[in-house]
């Protein structure tokens, strides 16, 4: 089954909204300049995967070179000291083990920070396991009788050890395929082919997919008893902000691939409130070792990665 889903969505007013169309709200102030904050959380994967301080710097280096007039990026490794960094994102860009508001020391603090950002109609994007919540994350909402925020802000997430679903983490080589759909995200990638871990049976709801969430990509998955999954996905909020949701890439040499590479820095774009060009947000191949990780290649363990 190919998904297909409108191409227009309904506002929190009640007026079609193209995809793409700027939301610029940031200060009421469409001149003054916006910008993608990737935040960088724990991790302890082994050198060569998830590399989460490399990855962060090379996804702020691609919205950089894109040289977009009133878009940057920074990166913060660890949680931002400055809360203003926060107070003044268009949009909050992910990576770590686990969501990073959840995963670090500070985590009251944390999460108020993001409740504030996703109030005021920030743009929030989470690449591989910064999409996880495990159940000590997702329990405490749940014995109230409501659900993780981050299933509002990101519209699905990877549920790791929780008890009311339970996603996949599996190595294995996969065929990432764009959805039939028309959204600026999609925009200057075609279907590609790598090995990684691309996570399956992701959490979008207990209904499944909520009426303002779109699916991006999927991938028939596992290799041995294959059904379509959704491996990427984007949600309008009803607040006005944007949320993706990307569960790749695991190693750190896949930001090699071209195509991986524009779908996320469209992401980044598109939920900060920018038009995505028509040719995608397409960047020269990088250098990976100029972002300092510990490998680039992964180095094994004993019992494997």
């Amino acid at each position: 089954m190919k998904f297909q889903r409108r191409q227009v969505l309904k506002a929190a007013g009640g007026a079609a909204v193209a995809y793409g169309t700027p939301l610029f709200s940031l200060g009421d102030d469409p001149s003054r300049d916006r910008r993608a904050l990737v935040i960088v959380g724990p991790s302890n994967h082994p050198p060569g995967t998830h590399e989460v301080k490399a990855g962060g710097r090379l996804m702020a280096d691609c919205v950089n070179r894109l040289g977009l007039d009133g878009l940057s990026a920074e990166v913060s490794v660890g949680w931002p000291e400055d809360r203003s960094s926060i107070e003044n994102a268009a949009t909050l860009v992910f990576i770590g083990d686990k969501f990073p508001a959840e995963a670090v020391k500070n985590r009251q603090q944390a999460m108020a920070d993001v409740v504030g950002a996703m109030s005021r109609d920030c743009g929030i994007v989470c690449i591989h396991y910064a999409t996880g919540l495990e159940e000590q994350h997702v329990a405490p909402y749940h014995a109230k009788g409501e659900q993780h925020p981050l299933l509002t802000w990101m519209g699905g997430y990877f549920a790791t050890r929780c008890k009311h679903h339970k996603s996949i983490a599996r190595l294995m080589k996969a065929t990432i395929e764009p959805t039939a759909v028309e959204h600026p995200i999609l925009r200057g990638w075609q279907e590609f082919k790598f090995d990684d871990e691309p996570y399956i049976n992701n959490y979008l709801g207990p209904d499944g997919l909520a009426e303002n969430v779109t699916p991006l990509a999927t991938s028939m998955l596992p290799p041995n008893d294959p059904t379509e999954q959704i491996t990427a996905w984007s949600v309008e909020r009803k607040d006005g902000g944007r949320g993706v949701g990307i569960v790749m890439p695991h190693y750190y040499r896949n930001w090699l691939v071209d195509d991986l590479r524009t779908f996320v820095t469209n992401a980044i774009v598109w939920s900060a409130g920018f038009n995505v060009p028509e040719e995608g947000c397409r960047t020269p191949k990088p250098e990976l070792a100029k972002y300092e990780p510990d490998a680039i290649e992964p180095r094994r363990k004993a019992g494997g990665y």
